[in-house]
């Protein structure tokens, strides 16, 4: 993977992030607003000043995706009716005040903590629109999103394969080449399956598959090794140390997205 790519990847894990803690922050509901604009590029810094202005007379706060451009504005203890007349008044208060603006926004009223897949989901929503109409997110919505798995491997050839293969099956990826940068990860980006190789920098094998079910998370992630390891003893400790499944390399790509649908359904 190019250094860029990567380098998109950890802004994106970092402003969902952030983006949590804001909400985490806000126990007694909130509405949550997500915002791009998709008039004039240069305009992205104004735009910026300009909802920061709206919303500080609100006691909001504007996190900003440099990568994407999206916006999230968090409206503590407002209901969905409070929060969308907000958002209208938003709209044109933009439009009024920048040349060629068309804003996109998703909205949701918040009365538990989203995962991080909805809020990306959210996120994608507002970029992806193709009306000016503010879009309710809602739960339907967030249930029928895009499974997360993270691959774990120091081949970048095997991540390269593995990324390629599970995105055309319709999953969302996400790379790690170490044991440490994978346990960096997986709380930040909440994957709902880990492939992972067993021989890894750094921390390695049951210790690593131990500091995963460990993780102070909600829903923990399923584990499903692929590993150059045919040691039938090793085989036997994972599974009784919680693995979901277990494929050795060379493997059957086909096998493999059998193994990892049965895990996730």
């Amino acid at each position: 993977m190019s250094q860029s790519a990567t380098l998109q990847r950890v802004q994106a894990v970092d402003f969902y992030g952030r983006l949590e803690e804001e909400v985490r922050n806000h126990s007694h509901g909130a509405a949550l607003l997500f915002l791009y604009c998709a008039g004039n590029p240069s305009e992205t810094e104004a735009g910026l000043a300009e909802v920061q202005s709206f919303v500080d007379q609100l006691s909001g706060e504007v996190l900003q995706d440099t990568h994407t451009g999206v916006l999230a504005v968090t409206l503590p203890g407002y209901s969905l009716d409070a929060a969308h007349y907000q958002a209208l008044l938003l709209k044109q208060h933009l439009q009024g005040r920048l040349e060629q603006a068309d804003p996109r926004i998703t909205l949701a009223a918040l009365t538990e903590m989203p995962s991080a897949l909805t809020l990306k989901q959210m996120a994608e929503a507002a970029k992806l629109s193709t009306s000016s109409d503010i879009h309710i997110f809602t739960q339907e919505e967030a249930d029928s999103g895009q499974n997360r798995i993270l691959i774990v491997d120091q081949d970048a050839t095997v991540r390269e394969f593995l990324q390629i293969r599970l995105t055309m099956q319709g999953y969302e990826t996400l790379e790690a080449v170490d044991g440490l940068e994978a346990l960096d990860l997986i709380p930040k980006w909440e994957p709902d399956l880990v492939l992972t190789e067993l021989n890894l920098h750094g921390i390695d094998g049951l210790p690593f598959i131990h500091h995963i079910q460990q993780l102070d998370m909600k829903e923990p992630p399923k584990i499903v090794v692929l590993t150059e390891k045919r040691v039938e003893q090793t085989i036997s400790q994972c599974f009784q140390n919680g693995v979901d499944d277990y494929v050795t390399k060379p493997f059957s790509p086909v096998e493999l997205d059998a193994r990892i649908r049965r895990c996730l359904h």
